[in-house]
């Protein structure tokens, strides 16, 4: 079987399943393992929040219509979007250049002031990282964040697994965007004045709203950045439950309902991806008063239910499902 064949997050339970069955994957002191946005541990004081993410030039980024410096800060951000999604604050960050020898010295420059533009944002710090030679550049970058910890010492972290039946979903920002800016570069656009491209190029996860989202009390959330309709469905299998969401509530970006026909643009914004937004799930008066906390936009699209199959189902006015050709991102697939 080729990876192509089993996918990303098939690859990622079949290494589950191999680790465990050596033991690994499981400790007194991990909180929260594989198959969440990000593992969490109890530390001194509070709990240790650790993610990372790579960028491949050409596979997550187009080397030609992408700047040094704007590379530098969307590696960054996506890593942030996971600490927001569980509910965490950045904190330090290990960077890893794999960069083809020939690349100028001043494109590194214009990198790491991307990173450093990022972090001044978002409240990071990068602490060090590493170096090599490679065909191509890649930037990985390893991340942690601080959360709380509750009476007993668990940590006060949100959970893919953490929805109810009967629980609302809410997303926060407008979706469709970021895939609507890809579509832009690849058309040409050098996305100077375009504020999809910039969306694309810059992502901005909407920091607060994953400690505000705690505060609140709700334990179930979730980033979209592979897709809403996909990432929705981490949430549904990890919390055994399907969900439903109402078409016609989908929050689309204003830009992408302008440059488009209406269905495509629903399309983006359900499985569209790399938005960055958060989105959550739990009792509406907790959902309501995580809105009231929050300066950005929170939309309710959808509820959690109970079916067979524990997946997320887009439905019209009507009730009617609505079909979609492309579930979502997936780095094997495609």
């Amino acid at each position: 079987m080729k990876v192509s064949e089993l996918g990303e997050f098939g690859l990622i339970d079949r290494l589950a399943e191999l680790l465990a069955a050596h033991g690994q994957g499981f400790s007194d002191r991990l909180a929260v393992g594989i198959g969440d946005d990000a593992a969490v541990w109890a530390g001194d004081g509070g709990a240790v929040i650790a993610t990372t993410d790579t960028l491949v030039q050409d596979v997550h980024f187009l080397s030609e219509r992408t700047s040094w410096r704007d590379l530098g800060w969307k590696a960054l951000a996506v890593n942030v979007s996971d600490v927001v999604a569980m509910g965490g604050e950045p904190d330090f960050a290990l960077v890893t250049l794999a960069l083809p020898p020939e690349v100028d010295v001043e494109a590194v420059d214009d990198l790491y002031r991307g990173l450093a533009e990022a972090c001044e944002a978002f409240g990071a710090t990068i602490a060090g990282g590493d170096i090599v030679r490679a065909p191509v550049t890649v930037v990985t970058l390893a991340l942690t964040g601080r959360a709380g910890l509750d009476g007993s010492g668990e940590p006060l972290v949100l959970r893919r697994g953490g929805a109810r039946e009967g629980d609302v979903i809410a997303v926060t920002g407008t979706l469709g965007g970021a895939a609507a800016g890809l579509r832009a570069l690849r058309e040409g656009d050098d996305g100077s004045d375009n504020a999809l491209v910039q969306r694309h190029l810059r992502p901005r996860p909407p920091l607060a709203a994953g400690p505000a989202a705690v505060a609140a009390g709700l334990r179930c959330a979730i980033d979209v950045s592979d897709g809403l309709l996909q990432d929705l469905g981490h949430v549904c299998r990890a919390s055994r439950l399907a969900a439903v969401v109402w078409a016609d509530k989908v929050p689309i970006d204003p830009g992408l309902a302008n440059a488009v026909e209406a269905g495509e643009a629903l399309r983006l914004a359900a499985t569209g991806g790399e938005d960055y937004e958060l989105l959550v799930a739990g009792p509406r008066e907790r959902i309501d008063a995580l809105a009231e906390a929050i300066d950005v936009p929170l939309t309710v699209v959808g509820e959690m239910v109970i079916e067979a199959e524990h997946n997320a189902r887009l439905l019209d006015a009507s009730g009617h499902a609505i079909e979609v050709d492309i579930a979502g991102w997936d780095h094997l697939r495609g």
